[in-house]
């Protein structure tokens, strides 16, 4: 945890009480040297009058905590408490796959990550590509239970997935708000670090929200949107763990870190997950809302060399083998069309740190919207009923 230094004000006020006590020393250390042997004697007679003088009580001195102190004692137990509470609901995921190597024998390759037990029948929420890293996975508790686990249900527009194994009566988190979170709010982080050091936590706090970024490798790469952005530690085997706030409340999952960099790692959004664990328990597996497009969200860079009117928006565009608008969407049956710029959705403005995706997730399945575009230079707006991602 960073050390918290003292205020300045804080800081002249432990000077003046550490001077006043060595005065207080000096001058009882003279008197007893005058005396000799008998200055026990003069202090023990004395006392009351040395009280009047120096303001001492029963021959001692009285030192206070100051408020800094105290914040860094209550801070202290706050994440010690945070960590009591969620920490046996932290579990550790090891997949496991099968690769030949080039002599043709099969070895066995392992990785590690990390997950959070959401039913105490044994539902576990962690990322997709922890989930998707392994042929098998093997779960171990915080207990030291080791549980063979399967998938049961992958987020099609996010990096999540649940899991389950076969157990009762287990331990599970308290899922908080992420939409109150404020940026510069203490959080902490708890993982499987490297994959081998069970349960880990680290401290830090909020960075910014509302992050974007594409994370995965070259071949396989993901589009994240509304990311919350920490700089507690996360190291590789974290994937999948919570993010939580002092209340011991998970408000995030740690998915990715800025590998060119120091302390930046993100954390998707708890309220994100809500949704899609809601959806799995109703239905048995992920379904998200879409409206059917494809496109680009646009900034000042994109305008300029597009020579575009403005600078917010998603741009509906495709290529060759991705047609802008799917046919027999809500998008294409409510008449948008390629080119056409999203700007609204129910009067909420759509630009980098609200992307199309991210605010149309703020909605279920069937629900009706009303989308502002731009046409030809000429705002218009449609109404649609959202559908389903599968």
């Amino acid at each position: 945890m960073p050390k918290i230094h003292y205020l300045d004000g804080n800081k002249n006020n432990n000077l003046k009480r550490g001077g006043t006590f060595v005065v207080i020393f000096l001058v009882l250390s003279f008197l007893m040297g005058l005396l000799g042997g008998t200055g026990a004697t003069l202090l023990l007679v004395s006392n009351s009058k040395l009280q009047e003088v120096f303001g001492i009580k029963g021959g001692s001195v009285n030192l206070t905590t100051t408020k800094t102190e105290k914040l860094r004692l209550d801070e202290s137990s706050a994440i010690i408490d945070a960590t009591k509470k969620v920490a046996p609901a932290v579990v550790s995921i090891t997949t496991t796959t099968n690769a030949r190597d080039i002599f043709g024998q099969v070895t066995q390759q392992q990785g590690g990550g990390t997950g959070f037990i959401i039913t105490n029948d044994g539902l576990i929420l962690t990322n997709k590509h922890v989930a998707q890293a392994g042929e098998s996975l093997a779960v171990l508790t915080a207990d030291a239970k080791t549980y063979d686990a399967k998938v049961v249900a992958l987020d099609p527009t996010n990096d999540l997935a649940i899991l389950k194994i076969e157990a009762s009566g287990l331990p599970v988190v308290d899922l908080g708000d992420s939409d109150d979170l404020q940026v510069g709010q203490w959080v902490v982080a708890i993982g499987n670090a490297l994959g081998q050091l069970q349960n880990t936590v680290t401290a830090g706090v909020i960075s910014a929200r509302e992050r974007q970024l594409t994370a995965g490798s070259s071949n396989d790469q993901e589009q994240l949107n509304n990311l919350l952005q920490t700089d507690a530690a996360i190291n590789p085997g974290n994937s999948g763990g919570p993010l939580v706030n002092l209340a011991g409340q998970v408000i995030g999952i740690n998915t990715a870190i800025a590998g060119n960099a120091q302390s930046i790692g993100f954390a998707i959004p708890i309220n994100q997950a809500k949704g899609a664990l809601e959806s799995y328990k109703k239905t048995g597996k992920i379904v998200k809302p879409q409206i059917g497009v494809r496109y680009v969200t646009l900034n000042k860079e994109i305008a300029k060399s597009n020579n575009l009117s403005i600078d917010y928006g998603a741009l509906i565009t495709g290529g060759a083998n991705s047609p802008a608008v799917v046919a027999g969407s809500p998008a294409d049956v409510a008449g948008l069309k390629a080119n056409d710029i999203i700007l609204e959705i129910n009067g909420e403005r759509i630009d980098e740190s609200h992307p199309l995706g991210g605010v149309i997730q703020k909605y279920q399945v069937g629900d009706e919207i009303e989308i502002k575009f731009l046409r030809d230079k000429k705002e218009q707006t449609v109404k649609l009923k959202l559908g389903s991602t599968e």
